[in-house]
């Protein structure tokens, strides 16, 4: 299975990348951290809306959000996409979790609908109780975040969430994946190995889904 950390495809040589890295890794499924934005994808793909999404495509994604059935058709520039709000999906035998969004404290108790504009990027209080509520006896598998713990990524100060240190805490995932922060990072956390992804037009990543052993591969330039 394909793992992919950011993209921000909105740009077209970004773009070019994602698309890269799906044709090189020919897998007919793939997870996704955030800040996609570009919503017509080659396979079925599960992701987390980051930070940088097309935020009136997220709300119709939650709107309609399924437990992981494939969209069968181009919608409005809208095909293989499973936004994972706080749901669980069944992905190729593994069970998946996700979180969308990002964090900010002046909106975490919030509720969606009072999230306009930009801040309809962030996750709320619900979002994360939600999620814990999905996954806490569910054995998740793999946790998709965007947002990262506490532990795993350091400027000289740690950026890692509280809301997400308390996600995994409470669902235990085998593997969370994290995006971002735009740079590879391991740890883990209690029983949990936690990677933080490199962005797409770096990378990208072949998931093991007998071992969710991860193996990562260099996105391919299309120009050369």
């Amino acid at each position: 299975m394909l793992v992919f950390g950011d993209a921000h495809a909105a740009d077209p040589d970004n773009r070019r990348y994602l698309l890269a890295a799906y044709e090189a890794g020919d897998a007919d499924r793939a997870l996704h951290v955030g800040d996609l934005e570009h919503y017509d994808l080659p396979v079925p793909t599960w992701f987390v809306a980051g930070n940088n999404e097309d935020f009136d495509v997220i709300d119709s994604l939650r709107a309609t959000a399924s437990d992981g059935n494939e969209r069968e058709s181009v919608d409005g520039g809208v095909r293989n996409v499973h936004l994972l709000a706080g749901q669980l999906a069944e992905v190729d035998g593994l069970t998946v979790l996700g979180l969308s969004g990002n964090f900010a404290p002046t909106k975490y108790d919030c509720d969606r609908g009072d999230l306009t504009g930009g801040r309809r990027r962030h996750f709320t209080r619900a979002d994360v109780e939600r999620a814990i509520d999905s996954g806490r006896d569910a054995d998740v598998d793999v946790l998709l975040t965007h947002e990262a713990p506490h532990g795993l990524i350091s400027y000289g100060y740690d950026p890692g969430s509280d809301p997400v240190d308390e996600l995994i805490d409470a669902v235990e995932p085998a593997l969370c994946l994290v995006g971002h922060h735009h740079r590879h990072a391991e740890t883990t956390i209690g029983e949990s190995r936690v990677v933080a992804l490199a962005p797409v037009w770096e990378s990208y990543y072949d998931l093991d889904t007998a071992t969710l052993a991860l193996e990562r591969f260099e996105t391919p330039d299309e120009r050369e």
